[in-house]
């Protein structure tokens, strides 16, 4: 009994860590988008990145601000 309880641990900490990476790479993604679109679709691509970063913690919502960046026109450069 004492061994199930051991082996069902490990198995729940080895899938805690799988999703911790895949959430990391997941904010680590859309922060990076939101500063690439930002670069030609906005006026500041630091705030659009910082902006993408924080929206990223709610996947829907991170996802919706990329593809919202996306559409958006390009600023023209003076």
């Amino acid at each position: 009994m004492c061994i199930l309880i051991k082996n069902l641990i490990i198995e729940i900490n080895m899938w805690i860590m799988i999703l911790a990476i895949v959430f990391l790479f997941f904010i680590s993604t859309v922060t990076w988008l939101s500063y690439y679109l930002g670069r030609t679709k906005t006026e500041n691509p630091i705030a659009s990145g910082v902006i993408g970063f924080f929206l990223s913690f709610i996947p829907p919502i991170g996802l919706i601000y990329l593809v919202i960046l996306s559409l958006k026109d390009e600023v023209s450069t003076v």
